[in-house]
């Protein structure tokens, strides 16, 4: 069929003299629906909770304090909520979710925890939250329904438990260093009343319980607080600890510089793991703010094993990623860490942390990586928050954020620069009833359903063939600084999908009504540049993706790195109801969104390839569909699981 007026462009770009030739070979999944986590976190009436409640007594779930009552949350809220609940990504049945914190993989069970408000959709009143699975998909909550680690009654942490991390220690026990939000006001003249920030130590009751169900404070808490000089309100999120070559413990505490503009990472040294110093600044940066959510981690030169964070030998590099809090966005700069000065610099100066590469060019924030034990595989967590409004998360869902699906992280070997990120394997185990077809021509100007697959829950993988042109060697330019990536994601906001180009756009539409009234667009489009390159962009359209006018459709876009003995341009996009994540070049890129589409829901979303370029597309397409219900895990784990 030919391109409705409503996704078509009217200006086309013609080039005469060139031969355009678009192939690519295209997969794609749909994931089985169902979800599985549908039990409420538990509150208890005996929570030893002394914290600032920072709203109203009518906030939702303000008085759902009782399991029996808590379970009746799905029911309360009103369909249209519903049906933007995930289906596979991780969310608590109710309330605010962010950060996620301390994973590890102990004695069998992967561990999730998170930031969590226990008594409505909003952030406040944090504490820990805590889910266990066996494959990274499916998550239980504990019996006991208690909190890993919870605010007060003691000063260092009277007004929450903030994010933290997990490490081993030498006899196999794991401790958490989490941030505490104290009721101690800075004494820094120069700063308003604010509560300083402290870091603290909690040890599991019972290390041989698989489970970890009950955690205890450590009687040395705080184990850090701000040297006089610092800024102690902007002091926080320890990394986990690696040991260095004098068998001491380090760690990393984000934080911003009493200047009020430069970013940096404190490293604090132990002996012990409980009585700590402060010995220098691994890195730091102008311009760049408050540090949060530090990590720090080496990676292999070659192959997808990971490796833990005290590995230091040659043939390795070490990443450093910082969550910058002045613009929500996780960014990251492979180099060197000099064992000797205890410093990182990163391989390139114009990519250095906090101005060049992220890890995702949507919304993904305050993540968090780990070292799986059980497969040697780096694995990544990262928060996505909203983006509808606060009223209706209060008023209509009950419930804000939820974690990325839980992506491999290793070191591009082509690049060397480049962190490939792709979702754990265990995702394909929700794929389902095979569909296959080929020979299809997708011609200019033009869209096509895919017969017989649609719905909300999708996992697309497509291999265009680079453009042939004649005449001339096609290269790519690629710049790794935020600036250009800025420039890219204007170039998708100003022309859209609906743009008719020369090389583009050209990918998919997913959460579409078959009228294209609402739609969310995610493709490539291909600029030339004046020194004869090309820019190759990745662009995530939601300016169309819902007939609401009080959501945030920002469109996304950026640069893609395309490399010379590249034959494709990759694309993977995963679709759960209300979050689409896009992989692109084989995961060199990612960009995450958020979009609550009113009539392209459920059995009403619909799927199509689209082109906008002047040149033929042709594709192969593989599909796997299933309309059963996923028979995943449920609600709460007995008491005896082991």
């Amino acid at each position: 069929m030919s391109l409705p007026d409503m996704v078509r462009g009217e200006g086309v770009t013609r080039c005469s003299n060139v031969a355009v030739k678009l192939s690519f070979i295209v997969a794609l999944v749909i994931l089985c629906s169902g979800r599985w986590v549908d039990s409420a976190e538990p509150i208890s009436r005996n929570h030893r909770v002394q914290l600032r409640e920072l709203h109203n007594q009518d906030s939702v779930h303000w008085q759902d304090r009782e399991r029996e009552d808590s379970k009746a949350t799905y029911g309360e809220t009103q369909e249209q909520a519903l049906q933007y609940r995930t289906a596979f990504h991780f969310q608590p049945t109710k309330n605010w979710m962010n950060d996620p914190n301390g994973m590890m993989y102990y004695k069998g069970w992967y561990h999730l925890f998170y930031q969590y408000n226990p008594y409505g959709a909003l952030w406040g009143n944090i504490v820990w939250g805590h889910v266990v699975s066996k494959d990274l998909i499916h998550w239980k909550y504990l019996e006991d329904g208690e909190y890993p680690i919870v605010g007060g009654p003691d000063w260092y942490d009277l007004y929450g438990a903030w994010s933290g991390s997990t490490t081993f220690l030498p006899d196999g026990t794991p401790a958490m260093l989490y941030t505490g939000w104290s009721n101690v006001v800075s004494n820094v003249s120069s700063l308003p009343l604010i509560q300083i920030q402290t870091q603290n130590l909690a040890l599991p009751v019972d290390k041989d319980d698989p489970l970890l169900r009950k955690w205890y404070k450590s009687e040395a808490n705080p184990v850090i607080v701000a040297e006089p000089w610092m800024d102690a309100t902007k002091f926080r999120d320890p990394t986990e600890a690696w040991k260095g070559e004098d068998g001491s413990w380090r760690i990393l505490i984000g934080a911003r510089k009493t200047d009020n503009v430069t970013g940096t990472a404190h490293l604090y040294r132990s002996k012990d793991f409980v009585k700590w110093e402060y010995s220098h600044d691994i890195d730091s940066l102008k311009d760049t703010g408050m540090w949060e959510c530090p990590d720090f981690f080496p990676v292999g030169l070659k192959g997808k094993v990971g490796l833990g964070v005290s590995a230091n030998f040659p043939g390795i590099k070490h990443v450093l990623k910082v969550s910058l809090d002045n613009t929500k966005h996780d960014h990251y700069s492979v180099g060197v860490y000099d064992v000797k000065t205890e410093t990182f610099k990163a391989d390139d100066s114009l990519a250095d942390v906090g101005i060049g590469l992220r890890y995702d060019y949507g919304k993904y924030y305050a993540s968090k990586s780990f070292f799986d034990q059980k497969t040697g595989r780096r694995i990544l967590f990262g928060w996505v928050n909203e983006s509808d409004s606060d009223l209706d998360a209060i008023t209509s869902k009950g419930w804000s954020g939820i974690q990325a699906l839980p992506r491999q992280l290793w070191l591009d070997p082509k690049t060397g620069v480049d962190l490939i990120q792709t979702p754990v394997e265990e995702v394909d185990g929700l794929h389902k009833d095979k569909v296959s077809k080929s020979g299809f021509t997708l011609a200019a100007g033009s869209l096509a359903p895919v017969e017989g697959v649609h719905g909300p829950q999708l996992d697309v993988q497509i291999k265009f063939y680079k453009p042939e042109i004649t005449g001339n060697k096609t290269k790519f330019f690629f710049n790794a600084s935020d600036g250009a990536s800025l420039q890219a994601g204007q170039v998708c906001s100003q022309t859209g999908a609906a743009h008719r180009g020369y090389l583009g756009p050209f990918g998919v539409l997913v959460l579409s009504t078959q009228d294209h009234k609402e739609q969310t667009a995610v493709y490539y489009y291909l600029q030339v540049r004046r020194d004869g390159k090309w820019d190759a962009i990745i662009c995530s359209d939601q300016s169309r993706s819902t007939l609401q006018t009080d959501v945030d459709t920002t469109v996304y876009g950026t640069y893609v790195r395309v490399l010379e003995s590249e034959k494709y341009l990759t694309l993977r996009t995963i679709v759960d109801h209300s979050v689409v994540e896009t992989f692109a070049q084989g995961g060199r890129t990612v960009v995450t969104s958020r979009v609550y589409p009113t009539l392209a829901v459920n059995d009403g979303a619909y799927f199509y390839l689209f082109n906008n370029g002047v040149g033929a597309v042709h594709f192969f397409i593989r599909a796997f569909r299933s309309n059963a219900l996923n028979q995943s895990v449920r609600g709460f784990i007995n008491e005896d699981s082991h």
